[in-house]
C-alpha cells in the first residue's frame, strides 16, 4: 500500500519552487512538499516573512527542506533575479507552482488603472515570464517517463462571476486558466505538463478582510455547498497529485478545489 502511494504521489528527491510561498495557499502547498520529502524553494517579497516560514517548515522534522528567496515578481527584473538565484542552487526544477498573487477591490467607476496593471502583472504576466525563464531547468528535470510540472494557482473567481468588485483579479485569473491550456499545448513536447488549480475560499491574507471575523466567515462558509472554508489538506492533496506520477496523463486541466462553488452553487 505504502509503495503505490509513494510511487503515485511521492515527492522525495524533487526540487519544487513555490512562489508566494510564505503564507496562505502557497505556504500550505510548500508545507505539503516538505512533508513529502522534497527540496522546496519558497519566494515572497518580504525577506523576513519568507525566512520565518522556511524556518518553521524546516522545524517540523519532515523529510524535505525549505529554502527562502526574497523576490518581487511584478517586474521582469525581479523574475530574472529570482531565476539567477535558483540557478545558483540547482540545475533542474521538477515542479514550479505559480501561486504568488494580488487583488484589489473598488467600485467600477473608481477602479484605478494602476491597480489593474499591478494585479495583472503579478497574477498573469509573472507566471508566464517565470515559466519562460525557467524553461531550461524544467526541461532538464523532465523526460517522457517523469515529466516536469507547472501548477498554476488560479481561482474559482476566474471561472464564475464574483460578487465583489475585484475586476482585475477575476480577469487575471481567467486569463491564467487560458494561459495554462496554451502553455500546456506548447510545453508538453518538452515533457513539461502544465495544469491549474482553481481554489475557492481558503484562509489567506487576501481573504482576511472577509474571513477575519466570525460573521464574514460564517457567511462565506454558508455560500459554499460543502459548508466550510478550505483546509490545508484540501489544497495540499491536489498539488501533490498534480506533481506526482498519478497525474502524468493530465495536460492543460483545471481542478476546482472550492467545495462545489464553481460547479454546484
Amino acid at each position: 500500500m505504502l509503495q503505490i502511494l509513494e510511487r503515485l504521489f511521492g515527492a522525495a528527491d524533487k526540487t519544487v519552487l513555490v512562489t508566494g510561498g510564505s503564507r496562505g495557499i502557497g505556504r500550505m502547498i510548500a508545507a505539503a512538499f516538505v512533508d513529502a520529502g522534497a527540496t522546496v524553494v519558497i519566494t515572497a517579497r518580504h525577506a523576513d516573512e519568507c525566512a520565518e516560514t522556511a524556518e518553521q517548515l524546516n522545524s517540523t522534522g519532515a523529510g524535505g527542506s525549505c529554502h527562502p528567496i526574497a523576490s518581487d515578481l511584478s517586474t521582469e527584473q525581479g523574475v530574472a533575479a529570482l531565476v539567477a538565484d535558483i540557478r545558483q542552487m540547482t540545475a533542474s526544477v521538477d515542479v514550479l507552482v505559480n501561486n504568488a498573487g494580488a487583488t484589489w477591490g473598488a467600485p467600477f467607476e473608481d477602479y484605478p488603472a494602476s491597480a489593474f496593471e499591478k494585479v495583472v502583472a503579478i497574477n498573469l504576466t509573472a507566471p508566464f515570464l517565470l515559466t519562460q525563464a525557467l524553461l531550461p531547468l524544467l526541461r532538464a528535470a523532465g523526460d517522457e517517463g517523469a515529466p516536469a510540472r507547472v501548477i498554476n494557482i488560479g481561482s474559482a473567481d476566474g471561472i464564475r462571476t464574483p460578487s465583489m468588485e475585484t475586476y482585475a483579479y477575476s480577469a487575471s485569473k481567467a486569463g491564467l486558466l487560458a494561459l495554462t491550456r496554451h502553455m500546456a499545448k506548447t510545453l508538453v513536447d518538452d515533457h513539461i505538463l502544465v495544469n491549474a488549480i482553481a481554489p475557492g475560499p481558503f484562509d489567506s491574507k487576501m481573504m482576511a478582510f472577509v474571513l477575519g471575523n466570525e460573521k464574514g466567515r460564517s457567511k462565506v462558509a454558508a455560500s459554499v455547498p460543502a459548508g466550510r472554508i478550505g483546509h490545508p489538506d484540501d489544497i495540499a492533496g491536489v498539488a501533490l497529485f498534480l506533481a506526482g506520477a498519478g497525474a502524468a496523463y493530465l495536460v492543460g486541466e483545471t481542478i476546482c478545489v472550492d467545495g462545489g462553488v464553481t460547479n454546484v452553487a
